[in-house]
């Protein structure tokens, strides 16, 4: 899929809590402390943080390196798994926060860890046919796990935010090109009511995660005319360690273009925050001319392809904001007690 116009990254911003709990103090609480562990240590959100504020943090950043007017943001769409409301907007919340005016189209997204870039393809969509000038996509978590599941190690904050528009010397990188596949495959999935997550196990694996990133990748690339040695960075969705490693094995990736957006070890699966997070990274360090490739992954299920190539502007434009190692680089570290108490899994 291409836009009838170019379009591209105006402005880009991340944002992740300062809190962290080391997998092994989740691990000693649960008899597991000597068992390997999915990740390092996970990102968590604070008792004043909700999914709005990381989304909110994030855009005032992408708005920094953008350098727009923010009543020239013609629509917000944010995509997450855990709004603060059932039935309210998240998007106009932020929108208000960033003082965008209210001739706006707002609304929030949902398609589990790939909610965010379903977003993309709505901004890029919107910009391409003329109908906003600017369009801010974000993607933010503060994703659950049930206490003692293997997803408690994972399950983590953050989120990062994009502002895209018509390609120009402004833009930090431009679209060639998107693809995406989904089915029916219901490999993880929370029913209305429920606190936490479920998933199948290892049937997140090859039916799943495996089977919509590498369709979707290939297929990209079947349309762009283009093969896995073009891309010189690569992004993939990061419930673990190992998925998006394996990923790029499959597809024929060198696993040194994935380094700079491999977070998870760092701050833990963000969920719809994810591969955006990871393109924010992969942004901070890449160069002009440069090609990423981002794949997400949203269970029950879907994957969003993507081509990026960097323009000259990255180089100018980066510095406005924090990168994203400075929110990796920051942090303090909490008990396991402190952290129930931070994301409310104590009941009274």
């Amino acid at each position: 899929m291409r836009p009838l116009r170019p379009v591209g990254i105006v402005g880009y911003g991340a944002y992740v809590p300062i809190y962290r709990i080391k997998a092994s103090e989740i691990g000693r609480l649960w008899g597991h402390d000597g068992c390997a562990l999915p990740i390092v240590e996970k990102a968590v959100a604070g008792p004043d943080e909700d999914m709005t504020t990381i989304a909110f943090e994030a855009a005032r950043y992408a708005l920094m390196r953008a350098r727009v007017n923010p009543d020239e943001i013609g629509a917000i769409f944010i995509g997450s798994e855990s709004k603060p409301y059932a039935v309210k907007p998240s998007g106009t919340i932020v929108a208000e926060a960033l003082g965008i005016g209210s001739h706006l189209l707002a609304a929030d997204y949902e398609f589990a860890c790939k909610a965010g870039t379903e977003a993309f393809q709505t901004c890029i969509g919107l910009v391409g046919s003329g109908m906003a000038k600017y369009a801010m996509a974000i993607g933010a978590d503060t994703a659950q796990g049930r206490p003692a599941d293997d997803l408690e190690y994972t399950a983590a904050s953050g989120g990062a935010a994009f502002v895209f528009g018509l390609k120009s010397k402004e833009t930090v990188a431009y679209v060639e090109g998107s693809c995406s596949y989904a089915t029916d495959t219901a490999d993880f999935w929370r029913r209305a009511g429920q606190p936490y997550p479920r998933h199948f196990g290892r049937f997140t694996g090859e039916p799943a995660y495996f089977r919509h990133v590498i369709t979707a990748a290939k297929k990209l690339m079947e349309e762009l005319g283009l093969g896995p040695e073009d891309f010189d960075w690569a992004v993939f969705h990061q419930p673990n360690t190992k998925f998006p490693l394996k990923a790029a094995k499959m597809l024929g990736i060198d696993r040194k273009k994935l380094e700079p957006g491999l977070l998870v070890p760092y701050i833990g699966n963000t969920y719809s925050g994810s591969s955006p997070l990871g393109l924010a990274a992969t942004l901070d360090v890449a160069e002009p001319g440069d090609r990423i490739l981002m794949v997400s992954y949203g269970s029950g299920a879907g994957s969003d392809a993507f081509s990026f190539v960097v323009q000259d502007a990255i180089e100018e434009k980066r510095g406005l904001a924090p990168p994203v190692r400075a929110f990796l680089e920051r942090k303090k570290y909490l008990d396991y007690a402190s952290y129930a108490r931070f994301r409310g899994k104590l009941l009274r």
